[in-house]
């Protein structure tokens, strides 16, 4: 619909050099835009944008993108002259006065503009948490109260979380300084100079100072350095792998107008920033520079598109609940307190210490804790772990997209098969394609070492001994393909003469194969035909079948010259590839690796889907996706998921299988779907610069030791090795630390909203503080301690065959179930030893605090074995060594330290063997209790760790 407007735009009389040179392109963009968008009034699309909110709409292109688009293809569809005009320039270049004026107006030529966050401002945010501010503020009394040690602890911890958090942040934050790689090169560039006689001069100037309007010469090797529309070209041929992420080339070419219905990476007289000339060369008008390059679009969204971190979120939730509840009771408690004691100081300090033991001092520790083990035990299989909070998400991760190339394919061709023109396996066929790519020395292709490779292992015996080089008419990419002169000898034994057969063979582009030959070999009747339209047509349909199985074709011709006599030997050029006889194909595949599809397997095992998104042809992904196993019963391309809306994208995305020919933002929105609307953790597996938008907004970004610079960058996980398998043992050790976390946390949440609760009725019914600050916080300090070992925990088969994920709602029904429970049993003390052990209407205070003491302790130490497995614990489950021994050494160190000196000097009593008989029933009773509670809890819920 657009493309008469732009037409008619460019046919009539706009009066261009009257305006000034920054209007153009957005006269240009904004007619484009105003044409797609098809809502001129401002207001009404403002209001549209705003109740769109963040959904992710990716069938569309963003606002940037479409003024990219828009400006390219209106240069595209122009004449050069007119291409002048448009970009301010002339055929003799800018002058250097003008190219320093551009670029202060513009700015470096640097694909992202990243303002990086200072070292002070990372460190704030490490700083800024409630957990940290809380233990800051009791640290603080502690030391104003003289109670060093405890103060100490405190600043510790926190230190310790601070650092941690500050390290990845600061690490992470520099990745897009990566960037810069792109834009280290010389460029040659044409200006001129003088006031009266103005000369040219090609000058080399830094990739940062091209502008606008800059004539730049390019050759083999030399990388675009903007946006260019090219002036000349002279057999161009681009590798544009760092866009599309597919290996092959694209020719290039200046003689040509494009129209609106090509796809924007195919225009053929348009050259991308960060694209690489294989061969030929060319003169190009620099039409864009810096963030508004294609390539610009691509990294604009990088640091921005990450997903929000449910667990960070939810345990920031979690603080702030408990300490909501810890600042009511903590006030309640020092109240009665005060009224029972009448001792203001005396109060405030039992008060202070109550809030250091209900806060879960050890969170960040443990599990930092637990997220470094992850990373040390990742790194034994292989990964090097750059984020740590990608192991919690590996665990969580349901969704893994892989690039085809190099992941599930070993990344090098093989030979498939040899058949001559009616489909049927010939071995000449593959004889002169051997003696083709056997004597071929210039430009050495993958393609002919898999040839050799396959006659070698296979024992074909072709003698190339027998035959000569005579001349090589080597690969271009024009031609393309390449032919070899060889010759052998012939017996002629009654003339006693040597003869010499020579013959031109020549392998290449099917197509251009075809259009050497005038001939075809009749296999039926072994004669020479003439190669009529329906040998062609036959020849074309064969070929395409073979395609669409995933196979790449090359044609084999072959064309006999006159026999020689003497071995006298001559030059040949390209007129000798004519009238030639077409022999047949070699088909060639990239085939799955041998890991592949065990790997996938597993991963389907342990809940995680696999996505295939690649750049490659359809048809090839779809024959490595079936080989390995990954359904192919909904596939799309690139080219379909632009013309669909927005809920047929989103609805497509998440039933496809197979996407093939995505540019990177297609990667991008499709990570962002399947995260907004699908609801899913996405690991995205990808090692090129296309890949970098998609690794940087997937929850977990996995790279390998080969990839791109900026991949890796990019990356949260980098593979030593590109085996899927690796990444099998990542989930796996990633749901081993999501559950030993969650184990923490909900302990802690339950053992602390017990305790308050079970401190607020002790104060109240009791008269006197159930135990004083120095009791209180040695056991809070003994209780922390036995916590270290949990990262070193095991987990239960069952829990790593599933994806874990966070649930807030899911924690707070949990502590409902399993909270009061704790409190009941503390509740049970208090009356027993109230009842029992009091006499003369009088309870002995030290008694109590000390019954109470190690009662509180064992609890605390104790309910980790109940909470950490849905079976009975120590019968059907039995927690690790590390564990156990953590349990006995901190459960025998609470009840001897009333027998000692230090228990003597926390105002602690030794206790009768009825009292540890009491204990034994009371903890039988508990575990019986919450065995039930748990039985219930999981038959309502159907989880119980999850």
């Amino acid at each position: 619909m657009g493309t008469p407007k732009f037409i008619r735009f460019f046919t009539s009389n706009n009066h261009i050099d009257s305006a000034p040179p920054g209007t153009i392109r957005d006269t240009l963009v904004n007619k484009s835009s105003g044409q797609q968008n098809g809502t001129a009034n401002p207001v009404l699309r403002l209001f549209r944008r705003l109740l769109s909110g963040k959904i992710i709409d990716g069938g569309s292109r963003t606002e940037e993108e479409e003024k990219v688009y828009s400006w390219l293809y209106a240069l595209a569809q122009s004449d050069k002259d007119l291409v002048f005009e448009y970009v301010r320039s002339t055929e003799r270049g800018l002058s250097f006065t003008e190219a320093e004026r551009r670029l202060r107006e513009n700015g470096p030529n640097v694909p992202l503009q990243h303002s990086f966050p200072s070292w002070g401002h990372l460190l704030w945010n490490a700083f800024f948490h409630p957990f940290n501010i809380i233990l800051i503020f009791l640290s603080a009394i502690s030391y104003i109260t003289s109670d060093n040690p405890n103060g100490c602890i405190m600043l510790v911890l926190v230190f310790i979380s601070v650092s941690l958090r500050f390290y990845q942040e600061y690490s992470s934050s520099k990745a897009a300084m990566k960037l810069s790689e792109f834009v280290k090169c010389p460029v040659k560039v044409q200006r001129c100079a003088g006031r009266v006689v103005q000369t040219e001069l090609v000058v080399q100037v830094d990739q940062r100072d091209v502008v606008p309007g800059d004539i730049v010469f390019f050759e083999p090797g030399d990388l675009f350095p903007g946006d260019v529309r090219l002036l000349t070209s002279k057999q161009l041929v681009v590798s544009q792998s760092s866009l599309t992420g597919e290996s092959g080339i694209t020719e290039k070419s200046a003689d040509m107008k494009e129209d609106q219905s090509t796809p924007l990476l195919d225009l053929k007289n348009i050259c991308f920033m960060g694209t690489s000339v294989i061969s030929g060369s060319g003169i190009g008008l620099v039409v864009s520079t810096g963030s508004k390059t294609y390539m610009s679009t691509m990294f604009l969204a990088l640091g921005k598109r990450k997903p929000s971190d449910d667990f960070e979120r939810g345990i920031r939730r979690i603080s702030y609940v408990l300490i909501s509840l810890m600042l009511v009771v903590v006030t309640v408690i020092v109240l009665a307190d005060y009224f029972t004691s009448g001792d203001v100081s005396e109060s405030i300090l039992f008060g202070i210490s109550v809030a250091s033991a209900l806060t879960p001092q050890m969170l960040p520790l443990i599990v930092n804790t637990c997220l470094a083990k992850g990373a040390l035990a990742m790194a034994r299989d292989r990964c090097i772990v750059k984020s740590l909070t990608a192991i919690r998400d590996m665990g969580s991760m349901d969704v893994l997209c892989i690039d085809k190339t190099g992941t599930l394919t070993m990344n090098h061709a093989i030979v498939v098969n040899h058949l001559d023109s009616w489909g049927s396996p010939k071995e000449k066929v593959l004889c002169l394609a051997f003696l083709n790519a056997y004597f071929k020395t210039e430009q050495k292709y993958p393609l002919d070492d898999a040839i050799l490779a396959y006659v070698y292992t296979n024992g074909f015996r072709f003698h190339p001994s027998k035959w000569r080089k005579l001349d090589e008419i080597p690969f271009d990419h024009t031609r393309r393909r390449v032919s070899v002169v060889v010759e052998t000898e012939v017996s002629a034994k009654e003339k006693k003469i040597h003869l010499y057969e020579r013959l031109v063979i020549t392998k290449g582009a099917l197509e251009e194969v075809i259009k050497t030959c005038s001939f075809i070999e009749d296999v039926d009747r072994e004669e020479i035909i003439d190669f009529s339209m329906e040998d062609h047509q036959r020849i074309l349909r064969m070929a395409e079948e073979l395609s669409n199985d995933g196979l790449r074709v090359l044609g084999v011709a072959i064309k006999r010259l006159s026999m020689q006599t003497g071995d006298g030997s001559m030059l040949f050029d390209e007129t000798v590839e004519c009238n030639m006889v077409f022999l047949g194909f070699i088909s060639f595949y990239d085939p799955p690796k041998d890991s592949a599809k065990q790997a996938l397997w597993r991963l389907a095992e342990k809940g995680v889907k696999a996505k295939v998104l690649t750049g490659d042809t359809l048809s090839l992904a779809i024959r490595v996706c079936k080989e390995v196993g990954i359904r192919t019963t909904h596939v799309v391309t690139g080219p379909e998921l632009e013309l669909l809306s927005h809920n047929s994208f989103h609805e497509t995305v998440k039933k496809a299988t197979v996407l093939a020919r995505l540019t990177p933002t297609q990667k991008l929105r499709v990570v962002q779907s399947l995260q907004t609307v699908g609801d899913h953790v996405v690991g995205f597996l990808g090692d090129g610069v296309n890949d970098s938008l998609a690794l940087d907004a997937a929850n977990v970004g996995i790279s390998v030791d080969s990839g791109a610079s900026i991949a890796k960058d990019f990356a949260d996980i980098i593979l030593l090795e590109k085996d899927l398998n690796v990444l099998v043992a990542g989930v796996e050790q990633g749901r081993l630390t999501f559950g030993n976390t969650m184990k923490y946390i909900k302990l802690s949440v339950i053992a602390n909203l017990g305790s308050i609760l079970s401190l607020l009725i002790a104060t109240l019914c009791l008269g006197f503080e159930p135990l004083t600050p120095k009791q209180l916080l040695t056991q809070n300090f003994l209780y922390n301690f036995g916590q270290i070992a949990i990262p070193w925990d095991k987990m239960e088969e069952d829990y790593v065959k599933t994806p874990q994920t966070w649930s807030l709602k899911g924690l707070a029904m949990f502590t409902l179930w399993n909270g009061p429970v704790c409190s009941l049993c503390d509740i049970t003390t208090i009356l027993f030893v109230w009842f029992y052990y009091k006499s003369n209407a009088a309870l002995d205070t030290r008694f109590f605090r000390s019954a109470w003491f190690i009662e509180g302790l064992l609890m605390q130490t104790l309910i980790f074995h109940l909470i950490r497995t849905e079976k009975i614990p120590f019968i059907q489950e039995v927690a690790s060594w590390h564990v156990i021994c953590s349990t006995v050494l901190i459960s025998a160190f609470g009840i001897a330290i009333p027998y000692t000196p230090i228990g003597t000097a926390l105002g602690l009593v030794p206790l009768p063997l009825s009292y540890f008989g009491f204990l034994v029933v009371l903890f039988l009773g508990y575990f019986s209790v919450g065995q039930l509670v748990k039985r219930a809890y999981i038959l309502v819920y159907k989880k119980w760790l999850y």
